[in-house]
């Protein structure tokens, strides 16, 4: 007897597709994981900074404490007028003098930016009235005659503000029998005021003879940088001229010297290593170092003055 079997189910099965494309194929759509987002770490800013000669990230706060020095390699980053005295003088001993004296725009001059505009900008962003801080203060056991430039003020640059508050100080040193430091930094007389701040030259110039012709002393400070007007006048007449660790100083900038002279400048050309290797620098000071060496420099100095006075 033939065994019977249930009859196979047929297949649901369609014509292949005469024009060959292949049947839709779905794909289900993976789930996103909520909340799950990339957190990139972003650096704030006003908290690093970043050293340009060795690299390395800087914590602000480390670097002011450190009197904006680096700490890997020691590079010496700018640092204003204020910040200088405060690290130099003693506490509350610093007497400013001639606090309000402001530019006036004599010629009229106007480019870009009016000169007014440019001052009133500048007073804003950086709190000084002009590029030079001048006073009286206590270094050690010395009572000096303290003037400090600031290159965050229009390059340090010499107009007749800069010119009369330094001669000013220079007098008032003169006068009070003050030993005299001027702290430089610059990038040259004031183009905005014309004949009027290349007068300052002989001014300043002027002051400071009747000053050595008093046996007073002078250290002059040069830092990153201190060029033309400004290095062709005071700043280069020191007692001592002392300047800081790898700060650029001359008169003209490299590359105006090597297209004048149409010569390969050495290496190093213009920097306080250079100059100082070649006689023009008795001392290169690193500024962590510097309160403490000018109150070396001032015993000596004053020392020395005492024995000439002693003299018949």
């Amino acid at each position: 007897m033939a065994a019977s079997f249930p009859a196979k189910k047929a297949l649901n099965l369609e014509p292949a597709d005469p024009g060959g494309t292949p049947a839709e194929t779905k794909f289900t759509r993976k789930p996103k994981l909520g909340g799950l987002k990339s957190r990139k770490k972003e650096i704030p800013e006003g908290l690093w900074t970043k050293c340009p000669k060795c690299s390395s990230m800087i914590y602000d706060k480390e670097l002011d404490e450190n009197l904006k020095v680096c700490p890997r390699c020691g590079h010496h980053f700018p640092i204003g007028a204020r910040e200088r005295i405060h690290a130099l003088v003693e506490t509350c001993s610093f007497e400013e003098m001639d606090a309000q004296m402001t530019s006036v725009d004599v010629l009229g001059f106007t480019g870009v930016a009016a000169y007014t505009d440019k001052l009133a900008a500048y007073q804003q962003s950086t709190g000084l009235k002009d590029a030079v801080i001048t006073g009286q203060g206590v270094i050690g056991s010395h009572r000096v005659a303290l003037g400090v430039m600031d290159f965050g003020f229009l390059g340090g640059s010499m107009g007749s503000v800069v010119g009369e508050k330094l001669t000013r100080l220079i007098e008032a040193a003169t006068e009070r029998g003050l030993p005299l430091i001027i702290i430089s930094t610059s990038g040259g007389a004031r183009m905005y005021e014309g004949m009027f701040s290349l007068m300052q030259m002989a001014k300043t110039s002027a002051a400071l003879a009747y000053h050595t012709r008093n046996r007073i002393p002078f250290i002059s400070l040069l830092t990153h940088p201190t060029t033309a007007g400004v290095m062709a006048s005071y700043a280069s007449l020191g007692d001592l001229i002392i300047a800081e660790p790898g700060a650029m100083i001359g008169f003209a900038g490299p590359r105006v010297i090597k297209d004048t002279t149409q010569a390969e400048l050495p290496p190093g050309f213009q920097t306080a290593e250079f100059l100082q290797d070649h006689g023009f620098i008795d001392a290169i000071v690193p500024r962590k170092e510097l309160g403490d060496k000018l109150v070396t420099y001032l015993d000596f100095l004053l020392e020395g003055q005492r024995r000439l006075a002693a003299l018949p």
